[in-house]
């Protein structure tokens, strides 16, 4: 039963409002009268509402995500260093840590004049086809990036990485330089650098980024003031070994 719920609530997508039975029943694969019974349940207990015949996410399921103890933690250390770094190239900063083959942002500060992006506070995008998603790719282990690959590579934007040994020869540049750049790979027209956080072992915690519009983006100027940024979180992250997971 909690491979169904899991599977029903995943049906919904970052931009989804309400959706019906019938395509919850297509984008799940589970079966309509299977759909019906558990819409029920997770309506009686709120963690879905109903907008008319169609059902979308519900209240309880916010005030568990806002109750998550380490992402909210991580996002009260960084709002300070996030903000700097906004201050400092007038860009876009995200927060993110890797789940999986994927980052999950856990906060976006938005500056005025950037390009739309992909992102969302509490979404998800393939890690390889992210700035944040590469910086946190760079310091995992090998087995984590092989599941990466084995899951394939499919483009996200214009520029997405989807060799293999191209993304294995990237990782390896970002790990040496400390930085990772993305140039349209997650979407047209969007540039981003990025760095990891890394835990007093060396594993990686939680990725800093800056993003904005390709064509004037000074890849120089907006990756040292990303490292500056991550550093100053970087402290304080050392103080509380409790998010360093």
């Amino acid at each position: 039963m909690v491979g169904r719920i899991a599977a029903l609530l995943n049906a919904y997508q970052p931009r989804d409002d309400a959706l019906g039975v019938s395509e919850l029943a297509r984008r799940s694969g589970l079966p309509k009268s299977t759909v019906s019974r558990i819409i029920h349940g997770l309506v009686e207990h709120q963690f879905l509402e109903r907008v008319g015949t169609d059902v979308r996410l519900g209240l309880r399921l916010f005030e568990l995500g806002e109750s998550a103890t380490r992402p909210r933690d991580l996002r009260k250390l960084a709002l300070a260093s996030m903000s700097d770094l906004r201050n400092a190239v007038n860009l876009t900063v995200h927060l993110a840590v890797l789940e999986g083959t994927e980052v999950v942002y856990i906060e976006i500060l938005p500056a005025r004049g950037t390009p739309p992006l992909p992102s969302r506070v509490g979404g998800r995008m393939p890690a390889y086809a992210t700035g944040v998603g590469k910086a946190l790719l760079a310091w995992s282990s090998a087995d984590v990036i092989e599941t990466v690959v084995d899951g394939g590579l499919i483009a996200r934007g214009p520029n997405t990485i989807t060799d293999p040994g191209r993304l294995k020869r990237e990782l390896a540049r970002i790990r040496d330089a400390g930085v990772a750049y993305e140039q349209e790979e997650s979407g047209p027209g969007v540039a981003c650098a990025a760095t990891a956080v890394l835990s007093a072992d060396g594993h990686p915690v939680v990725a800093l980024s800056a993003a904005g519009w390709s064509r004037d983006f000074d890849v120089r100027r907006v990756g040292f003031a990303v490292q500056t940024a991550a550093q100053g979180l970087s402290r304080q992250i050392a103080r509380r070994p409790g998010l360093q997971l």
